[in-house]
């Protein structure tokens, strides 16, 4: 049986300079749903300029609790988890 896929926890740069954290299998594919609106309803309203970073994960639960607390930083010590990643 293969290895379940990775899951990964992504931070956009959108065009108003935000930055929009997410969680997804295929970084690369999402990344183009978010930039023809059919992403989620953040990127509609602020389009993303780029991908930032990404880190993987063995499994959605993991992924989804380093969203969380992604989400929870702010906007400096995210930029440090740009570097880290």
């Amino acid at each position: 049986m293969p290895a379940p896929a990775p899951w990964f926890v992504y931070l956009l740069e959108c065009r108003n300079g935000s930055y929009y954290c997410g969680i997804t299998t295929d970084v690369a594919a999402r990344f183009a749903a978010h930039q023809q609106g059919r992403g989620a309803r953040y990127t509609r309203a602020h389009p993303p300029l780029r991908i930032l970073a990404s880190r993987a994960y063995p499994d959605r639960a993991s992924a989804a609790r380093a969203e969380w607390q992604v989400k929870q930083l702010p906007r400096a010590r995210k930029q440090a988890w740009l570097t880290e990643a």
